[in-house]
């Protein structure tokens, strides 16, 4: 991901908040701010020296008036605006206590998940829409919404979400590298080896025999429980 010289980059916070019947929140962006007028999911800035998970539980606390527990990091998306960069570190939230408000004044929506793609989300919202189709488990290497192992998206252009197996750490930077839309280890990493890894890609990760709450807590976003 390449930096805009024209302005600095945003780190933002944001959750697809999901209620029991599998809705996600978005919100509409305020008039008088940038891009007034979306719709987007909710969080906001980091401020300096925040972590990330602490920022995201402040934001959605001052936005929506919920309390949140054991999110779930997704993917992170930098999108270039005329203005300014934006980071966007996005998180998945299905444990929550309050209901949602909109205490900035903002307009609220629950959005089935497939109604997304035509929700008018801003630009920098899009590629997470196909990030939420990946799950928690991964049990499956192919289905309608990904495959792994197929190669590059060159070699086979279809429309899923395409992962790639990996071995080690090295192998997963690798595939990072050459674009693979996620990465699934088909063995376990040291803690301090895969909480490195997940902080330096952008892309969901799927650990190896750890559980899924462990997993969200050093940055990644599921687990491979595929069998062989």
């Amino acid at each position: 991901m390449s930096r805009n010289e024209s302005g600095p980059v945003v780190h933002v916070v944001a959750a697809a908040v999901i209620d029991a019947a599998g809705r996600v929140l978005i919100a509409q962006r305020p008039a008088g701010k940038h891009l007034a007028g979306g719709w987007e999911f909710p969080g906001g800035k980091l401020e300096p020296g925040e972590e990330r998970a602490v920022g995201l539980a402040r934001e959605l606390r001052e936005e929506l008036g919920i309390t949140i527990a054991t999110p779930r990091p997704l993917i992170r998306v930098q999108h270039a605006y005329p203005s300014r960069v934006v980071l966007l570190d996005m998180w998945v939230v299905k444990r929550y206590a309050g209901e949602p408000q909109g205490l900035d004044g903002q307009a609220l929506r629950w959005c089935p998940q497939e109604e997304l793609p035509s929700a008018n989300l801003l630009p920098a919202d899009k590629p997470i829409v196909a990030a939420l189709r990946l799950p928690e488990r991964l049990t499956e290497e192919s289905t309608v919404d990904y495959a792994i192992g197929l190669g590059s998206r060159a070699a086979h252009p279809d429309s899923r979400l395409q992962g790639a197996f990996c071995d080690n750490a090295e192998q997963a930077f690798a595939q990072a590298s050459a674009g693979a839309d996620f990465l699934v280890l088909r063995l376990p990493l040291a803690i301090g080896e895969l909480e490195a890894l997940c902080r330096s890609v952008s892309v969901p990760v799927y650990a190896r025999q750890i559980a899924p709450e462990s997993a969200w807590a050093i940055g990644a976003s599921g687990v491979n429980e595929i069998s062989g």
